[in-house]
């Protein structure tokens, strides 16, 4: 997978503003069903996404990459917090009012089959989103479902079959044939390729390169392969534990990563060079991620931190530095 340099736009207009954002989950116990407790999967999340740009989210399983995401979208209803689409607050919008910004933010989901109703053909599913906005007549649907058959590189005489009849990256140009169909400004992929072939993982990621330079879309790119990341991604926020722990344009973080977590997360990419990878030191991290229903005081990081210093059991740690590079760890130099 060749890698070429990524350069931003200069002095970016900012599509999506985050702000402050929870989610928590309740946790109801007694014959009652009262709260005893919640699980805090996002917890104090601050984002900028710049137009035309693609923001990578990176963790661990279970960090809150995926919540964050949903809750973006207004999926999930984020518990405090806000989102702003293009100088527009979601978090307090009805139903009813969020309705037409809806086909503005769209969904890549994971699962390329589970995702797709086994039911329907694929022409259906394409047009199942026009249907829903009322976009056109029946006539004009189906000839955007056969134009985004061949903008993702299927066939439109593939506009009669059922999703089991595609191949697993088949399927997923179909999801993401979907997600173009109301010709959304902002999309949320949510670890796409991760259920791919690594040979069908490059097609779609160099699909999603190519749709964004025709039709000028804007990404959050949820992944936990951080090399499919670093081939993708302008700019790379890693969270542990529901909160950013760093965010820096993407050749910075892999060149001179700051966090100890991020250190640890770089450290386990492999290198295609057996020399180079026998003279690599790998950071393991002890212990287990804690639980987001009881997270630690201070730094969350900190039961796992090599670096762990007392004031990181007592204090939060807030992201500081520049705007190429910021981070949340006492131990760090912060970047100027």
């Amino acid at each position: 997978m060749a890698e070429a340099p990524r350069t931003a736009p200069s002095s970016p207009a900012t599509l999506l503003d985050i702000s402050d954002v929870r989610v928590h989950f309740p946790i109801k116990g007694g014959l009652l069903g009262r709260p005893v407790g919640a699980v805090q999967a996002v917890d104090g999340v601050s984002l900028q996404v710049h137009k035309g740009e693609t923001l990578g989210l990176v963790g661990e399983s279970g960090c809150g990459k995926s919540t964050l995401g949903r809750a973006i979208l207004q999926l999930i209803r984020p518990t405090a917090g806000s989102v702003v689409l293009d100088g527009r607050e979601l978090t307090t919008m009805s139903e009813v009012a969020l309705r037409p910004l809806r086909a503005r933010m769209q969904m890549i989901f994971q699962d390329p089959y589970s995702s797709l109703n086994g039911r329907m053909t694929v022409g259906d599913i394409i047009q199942e989103p026009l249907l829903n906005f009322n976009r056109g007549g029946k006539r004009e649907r189906r000839e955007r479902a056969e134009h985004l058959l061949r903008v993702v590189g299927l066939q439109p005489d593939h506009i009669n079959r059922f999703p089991h009849q595609f191949s697993g990256g088949q399927r997923q140009r179909v999801g993401i044939a979907r997600a173009l169909a109301l010709n959304p400004e902002f999309i949320v992929a949510d670890e796409p390729v991760s259920a791919l072939d690594v040979s069908v993982q490059a097609q779609i990621l160099n699909l999603l390169e190519k749709l964004q330079a025709e039709f000028g879309l804007t990404y959050l790119f949820v992944a936990h392969n951080l090399s499919v990341v670093r081939h993708i991604s302008d700019r790379v926020a890693v969270m542990y534990l529901g909160q950013i722990a760093e965010i820096a344009e993407a050749d910075e973080l892999y060149r001179n990563p700051l966090h100890p977590y991020t250190q640890a997360l770089m450290s386990a990419i492999p290198v295609p060079n057996p020399a180079v990878e026998r003279q690599r030191k790998r950071i393991v991290l002890q212990g287990d991620v804690p639980s987001p229903v009881n997270p630690p005081s201070g730094c969350r990081f900190h039961t796992r931190c090599p670096l762990v210093m007392p004031v990181c059991r007592q204090q939060v740690p807030v992201l500081l530095g520049t705007e190429r590079h910021k981070v949340a760890c006492f131990a760090a130099e912060t970047p100027t």
